[in-house]
């Protein structure tokens, strides 16, 4: 089976075409933008088709990265990931940003605990942590930086994401690190949507944003209208 993966969560807007059943990518598109996910979207989806030599109708299933990450970004990813796979009557598969850093570190550090940790400013941390056999043990959840550091201490955890360097700087020692980034490669998120079962019917649970926090954006009370009574 094929498989469509597809991640807007950070600056990237990435697609890849993965084959489930060899476990290995067949190709892949990639922009990286500051904005604009959603004019550039279906024609990073295309590309990374066109160079699998395959169309809409030959993948089996979509993954889609479901954050934390950009609000606008998620919401571009997560859509055009439910659209298509109503389109197509097949599954739609959400993987978190936090879970596929912490695999794409597994990956050097096998057997390891891992700490994926975002750095959410306003001095909050967006975090997970998966012991050594891959299981969540914590989160994800919204978490201070001095909580990240103690958890990071205590796990001897090999750490992922933006917060990593402030991880480290907090408690004055080097970790072993993976994806510094703020959205793991690609073909992980394929990886882990065809492990979690690719072959899961379209009627299930539909991926939907991961949001740790509120919008920053928010009405302006001095501008609000008071409803008038008719």
């Amino acid at each position: 089976m094929k498989l469509l993966a597809i991640d807007c969560a950070a600056n990237l807007c990435a697609a890849c075409v993965y084959d489930a059943a060899a476990g290995k990518e067949l190709s892949r598109s990639v922009l990286d933008l500051s904005k604009g996910h959603a004019e550039h979207l279906m024609g990073v989806i295309e590309g990374a088709l066109k160079a699998a030599g395959t169309e809409f109708t030959g993948l089996g299933a979509i993954a889609v990265s479901t954050g934390p990450g950009s609000f606008t970004g998620l919401r571009v990813g997560v859509s055009a990931a439910r659209g298509l796979a109503l389109a197509l009557k097949i599954p739609a598969i959400g993987v978190t940003t936090l879970e596929a850093l912490a695999a794409q570190a597994r990956v050097t550090f096998p057997g390891r605990a891992v700490l994926a940790a975002l750095d959410a400013g306003r001095e909050e941390i967006h975090a997970a942590l998966y012991d050594e056999a891959s299981v969540l043990i914590y989160g994800p959840s919204v978490t201070t930086l001095s909580q990240a550091a103690a958890i990071a201490v205590d796990c001897s955890a090999v750490l992922a994401g933006t917060a990593t360097s402030q991880i480290a700087a907090s408690v004055g020692r080097a970790f072993d690190t993976g994806p510094i980034g703020a959205t793991a490669d690609i073909a992980v998120y394929a990886r882990l949507a065809a492990a979690q079962g690719a072959g899961k019917k379209a009627e299930g649970e539909k991926p939907k944003p991961l949001y740790l926090r509120g919008a920053d954006a928010k009405p302006q009370a001095g501008f609000v209208l008071s409803r008038q009574k008719n």
